[in-house]
């Protein structure tokens, strides 16, 4: 692939089809992707995006259909002959191993004897020549989830891949780290390389992307020039059609469309929600310490009341991961003073890693809610009908109760967590990047259950990287910088402006 031209089809898949069972996950699916562009894969979760990139990556082989490398038809048997052909893929959930470093990292699966020294080079020879920032001889564990992401890249270039997949990249990234990874992806393709940007913000497919390919069901829906098209076209193209707003709450592309409403159409003020009485959640001067004992929390003083979303705002590393474990009882504070219910709702950000047994069923999962502070016998009948109003009740798609919770989606998986942990209307919930990873139909889910649970009276305090999520859905906003909190003005550059430790007015 390397002596492709701008413009030439390095990449076509026509008429993939994939299935599953009785499940067709690709139907007839097709993409085309240019030399020297950046090409977004756009779709719903489960419309079939990273299924047909895994195709492209040698992950799954096709049912139908031809796939086809600089106009050659190929079988792509494994992701090895797809390095060989020059096509890399960065996977939405990182396939480092935290105990080594970058450079033992970037070398797994080379062959021959390894040499630190080499390897190191190659690392430091990638990285600079990419134009992106990295330690080879750091540990994996102490890498912030940006300098994860650009480890993975750099694995990927060291292979000397000529076109590259990436899945959700800005999922897990903050608002600067998101846009620094954009413009790498700019730059990347300009020098001749491609890209292919598997994603559901339409902001930034439309900011970056030469093409778009959306997919719905299975199906290419839309392949097109970017400029031929705007974000209403695309929505209506992953929706499929328009819903209407159902008791005042926006429709899915209508939120979806409106990424950075904070009008405050959907609040209600704080001072009406909280009145006279005392914080569900206080901290005065609040210290915490991570487990290699380096302070993270620095004299945090908050409060949260009932009936009211708190919205966190920080980049990554600010301290905001022990803060909101402290809160919600899974961690231990330093010193300072602390106020927080005995029993309060805890959705992290990784799920898989934090908030579920992936090979167990979703009987077995709903059963961790209360782990370790629970006594006596399970009562596994309560739990079943508990599970199944859960299922019901957050339109969560799976098989039935005892089924595994790897069978289903990432959207449906969060929506099992968060119907967990709000079942039984509880009064406190601390929720952390509560729509990482999901399409904007299970993330409207999941904000409107959020608002369901503060309506009702809960208090929610809210961490989302992204800072649009933030202002869309708290009530009330503090950033975060360096361990230490400010209550802000719920206005995004004033925010952004806090985040960063900058307390300057705009002009």
């Amino acid at each position: 692939m390397s002596d492709a031209t701008a413009g030439d089809v390095v990449l076509s898949l026509e008429g993939i089809t994939r299935r599953f069972g009785s499940v067709i996950a690709l139907d007839q699916a097709s993409l085309r992707v240019r030399a020297g562009t950046v090409h977004a894969v756009l779709g719903e979760n489960g419309a079939g995006k990273t299924t047909l990139m895994r195709v492209a990556f040698g992950l799954l082989q096709p049912q139908e259909g031809t796939v086809r490398v600089r106009g050659v038809p190929q079988v792509i048997a494994s992701p090895s002959v797809a390095l060989s052909m020059g096509i890399g893929m960065v996977h939405q959930h990182f396939t480092l191993v935290p105990a080594m470093t970058v450079a033992e990292n970037v070398a797994l699966g080379n062959h021959g004897r390894y040499d630190p020294r080499a390897a190191a080079e190659r690392v430091r020879s990638v990285a600079t020549r990419a134009g992106l920032t990295l330690d080879p001889d750091a540990m994996v564990s102490t890498l912030s989830v940006a300098a994860q992401q650009r480890c993975e890249i750099v694995k990927a270039l060291a292979r000397d891949v000529q076109l590259l997949i990436l899945d959700e990249p800005t999922a897990v990234l903050a608002p600067s780290e998101a846009q620094e990874l954009l413009q790498w992806m700019r730059r990347h393709a300009e020098a001749g390389h491609a890209v292919v940007l598997i994603t559901h913000k339409l902001r930034d497919a439309l900011a970056i992307a030469d093409d778009v390919t959306v997919l719905r069901r299975g199906r290419t829906v839309l392949a097109a020039r970017a400029t031929a098209t705007d974000e209403a076209g695309l929505a209506n193209a992953m929706l499929g059609h328009r819903t209407s707003p159902i008791d005042g709450m926006p429709s899915m592309a209508d939120e979806l469309l409106a990424e950075v409403d904070v009008t405050g159409a959907f609040r209600t003020t704080a001072a009406a929600r909280t009145g006279e009485r005392a914080p569900v959640f206080m901290t005065r001067d609040l210290h915490v310490s991570d487990s290699r004992g380096v302070a993270r929390v620095r004299g945090a003083t908050m409060h949260v009341y009932a009936g009211e979303i708190v919205g966190i705002a920080a980049v990554e590393g600010e301290g905001q991961h022990e803060l909101l474990r402290v809160l919600a009882g899974r961690g231990q504070a330093a010193s300072g003073q602390l106020t927080h219910p005995t029993e309060v709702g805890f959705v992290p950000e990784d799920r898989h890693r934090d908030a579920l047994m992936l090979d167990a069923s979703l009987v077995e999962n709903v059963a961790l809610r209360g782990a370790g502070a629970r006594r006596g016998r399970v009562a596994w009948s309560t739990l079943r009908e508990e599970t199944a109003q859960i299922i019901a009740g957050y339109r969560v798609q799976a098989s039935g109760v005892q089924s595994a919770a790897r069978a289903m989606s990432g959207g449906n998986q969060q929506k099992l967590v968060l119907g967990r942990e709000l079942h039984g209307a509880p009064t406190a919930l601390v929720v952390e990047n509560p729509s990482r990873g999901l399409d904007f139909r299970a993330t409207a889910a999941v904000r409107d259950a959020l608002r369901a649970a503060r309506d009702a009276g809960a208090a929610v305090v809210l961490f989302s990287s992204d800072l649009d999520e933030v202002l869309l859905l708290a009530d009330r906003v503090y950033a975060m910088h360096n361990g230490a909190l400010t209550e802000t003005p719920s206005d995004r550059d004033l925010v952004g402006r806090a985040m960063l430790g900058s307390q300057t007015s705009r002009a």
